[in-house]
């Protein structure tokens, strides 16, 4: 399987279950008995993108764009 398919199938995945990528891709892990840590390849740009979103958002990663400077 290649980077574009997975990330297809996630995208199907997150719509049908309602849920975040990061959850999909566990999910999908977790339905077929792979280990999450090597998955990692598989993950193409955009689909990258996408949960460093999704972290941000649930304030799991910095965001970058506020590196702690104070507006002038």
């Amino acid at each position: 399987m290649n980077s574009k398919e997975f990330s297809l199938i996630i995208e199907a995945l997150r719509k049908d279950k309602r849920c975040s990528y990061m959850d999909a891709v566990v999910l999908y892990c977790e339905e077929n008995e792979i280990d999450p840590s090597t998955v990692g390849s598989m993950i193409n740009k955009s689909l990258k993108e996408k949960i460093k979103i999704e972290a941000q958002e649930l304030n799991l990663l910095k965001d970058k764009s506020k590196s702690g400077k104070l507006p002038i």
